[in-house]
């Protein structure tokens, strides 16, 4: 009971001041009672949401399901995705006697933090949207992700596990696990021509032969078969069958769900996002949501903060869209190259430790994609703490560097990206998303990220 009303009071109190409070106050509440999430989360039938892009998104979709099915729940939408975020959001959606006030629990996990959070919370369902090179120096390696979450699903036997079937990675968590197991993905390649990308996985996880792929989807994703062992791609129950369309606000496919096709709009851009809309009705599905509702809420969610938001600046329509990893980077360049329009280009690159100090990897995002159509592009903007670097790289991809704008301060970049009409991409890594979308705040209504 102290811990709970502590939490509580440390977010109200962190709230007053403007700030966001997702995280102080969990920790705050481990300190009184390590093992508090155990306790709050009892009875609560949770599903978590994990892997390395895509996670936010997912959840979003999945909360538009769950308020058009009236399910009672609560999500940890504020991005707080450790141990203790989650620990917070449990202990303010609960009673001061550990009752939660909810049936349902919407839980996006950071995927290193899976298998700490997994001790204390019984999952009905674990989501897992892919795995992919991110943070070298906080992740390590990719195998050190994969087996993190491996050690995570160890503690919930019981949990059904919806894996992205056409990541050799994600794919192989299902060896030797007494779970069930949905399987979701794409049967057919998204893109007529994709960014240039180095695969994450190129060698069988099982016997190091290199994959064949009858297509790919994007990054390591597709039908992958290991010519050697026999290790390949398994057939998804939840399956995008038929792309439709792809536009720079949405995309429209027809998607299998157990034997049953529909045809889908999602109401976000992407590659990724047709992955993310084939996890939400895996699912929905497993949860007992009938499959007219999944197909209904992804053409009506809100997008998570930073995933593709809009903003009216000035004269301007400009998008944020989160940029973390080459994979994730490469599928925004698929998504403007595909595009007709023109529009200004602004990059903001930071090196904080959530974002991840190492920035080496911006060296394998397909910049040259851009800059092959850079008649397009009206104005080139780069920014945040590792600015020159940025700007560097794209001088290196083939943009003039007479073409390359610096702008340090984002109260001055926005007046810039306002000043004519010509909408704008404004992709941003983790810290520098934060700051300039408080920035952002001042001059717009837009919510808190954490509202």
């Amino acid at each position: 009971m102290i811990a709970v009303l502590a939490c509580k009071l440390c977010r109200a109190l962190i709230r007053l001041l403007g700030r966001g409070g997702t995280d102080f106050p969990g920790r705050v509440a481990l300190k009184l009672c390590p093992n508090l999430l155990g306790e709050l989360a009892k009875n609560v039938t949770t599903v978590i949401v994990t892997g390395t892009n895509g996670k936010t998104t997912t959840s979003r979709m999945i909360e538009q399901s769950w308020q058009d099915a009236g399910i009672s729940y609560f999500a940890n939408k504020s991005g707080a995705n450790l141990l203790s975020g989650v620990t917070a959001e449990f202990a303010v959606h609960s009673t001061l006697t550990g009752r939660c006030k909810y049936s349902h629990a919407l839980i996006e996990a950071d995927e290193a933090a899976l298998k700490f959070i997994s001790k204390y919370v019984d999952a009905k369902v674990i989501v897992y949207t892919n795995i992919f090179r991110d943070q070298l120096d906080r992740y390590g390696e990719i195998t050190h992700t994969l087996n993190a979450i491996r050690e995570g699903i160890t503690h919930v036997p019981n949990a059904t596990l919806c894996l992205n079937a056409d990541c050799s990675l994600t794919a192989s968590l299902a060896d030797s696990v007494p779970n069930k197991i949905v399987w979701f993905g794409v049967n057919v390649p998204i893109y007529k021509e994709t960014a240039h990308e180095l695969s994450d996985a190129p060698y069988c996880i099982h016997c190091k032969t290199e994959y064949e792929y009858d297509y790919i989807t994007y990054g390591h994703l597709g039908g992958f078969r290991c010519p050697k062992c026999g290790y390949h791609r398994q057939t998804p129950q939840v399956a995008v069958t038929k792309v439709l369309a792809t536009g720079a606000d949405s995309s429209d496919i027809i998607l299998d769900i157990f034997g049953h096709e529909h045809e889908v709009h999602v109401n976000l851009p992407g590659g990724y996002n047709i992955y993310n809309a084939a996890a939400e009705a895996a699912v929905a599905h497993v949860v007992g949501i009938d499959e007219q509702t999944a197909v209904s809420a992804l053409s009506q969610f809100e997008c998570g903060f930073g995933r593709a938001e809009q903003f009216k600046l000035g004269q301007a329509q400009a998008r944020m869209m989160l940029v973390k990893n080459p994979a994730g980077f490469n599928q925004v360049i698929n998504l403007i190259a595909h595009d007709e329009g023109n529009y200004k280009l602004a990059f903001l690159l930071n090196d904080r430790f959530a974002d991840g100090t190492d920035i080496s990897w911006i060296w394998d995002v397909d910049f040259e994609a851009l800059a092959a159509q850079q008649s397009r592009f009206t104005r080139i903007f780069v920014s945040g703490v590792r600015a020159d670097d940025m700007a560097l790289r794209l001088k290196y991809a083939g943009f003039p560097a007479e073409r390359i704008e610096l702008v340090r301060d984002y109260e001055k970049l926005l007046g810039e990206i306002a000043a004519d009409a010509a909408p704008a991409f404004i992709m941003p890594t983790y810290t520098a998303m934060f700051d300039l979308r408080g920035e952002i705040g001042r001059h717009t209504d837009v919510k808190a990220f954490y509202e």
